[in-house]
């Protein structure tokens, strides 16, 4: 699955969950964060897709998501960024 459309699953899936993602430039990496009492994701829309996609991947793993709906591929990119976190950490 091409990247772009990755990343609008990922936007969807906030919509889903009524999670706001933000999308800003500037010297940060991105993640969950709490902007007036409100959980959302921020992005940092200079970095490379890939970066963009890992911030949400990581951001999202704070959610249950066991009974929401996602394609296939969204789940796997998900769960593939939790293992690889596990492995590290």
């Amino acid at each position: 699955m091409k990247k772009e459309k990755l990343y609008s699953e990922f936007e969807a899936l906030g919509d889903r969950l009524g999670v706001k993602i933000i999308k800003g430039k500037g010297n940060f990496s991105g993640g969950i964060c709490i902007v007036k009492e409100k959980t959302v994701i921020v992005v940092n829309k200079m970095k490379p897709i890939e970066h963009r996609l890992k911030v949400l991947a990581t951001s999202f793993l704070e959610y249950n998501l066991d009974d929401v709906y996602m394609i296939p591929a969204l789940r796997a990119y998900i769960e593939d960024t939790r293992s690889l976190l596990h492995k590290y950490y």
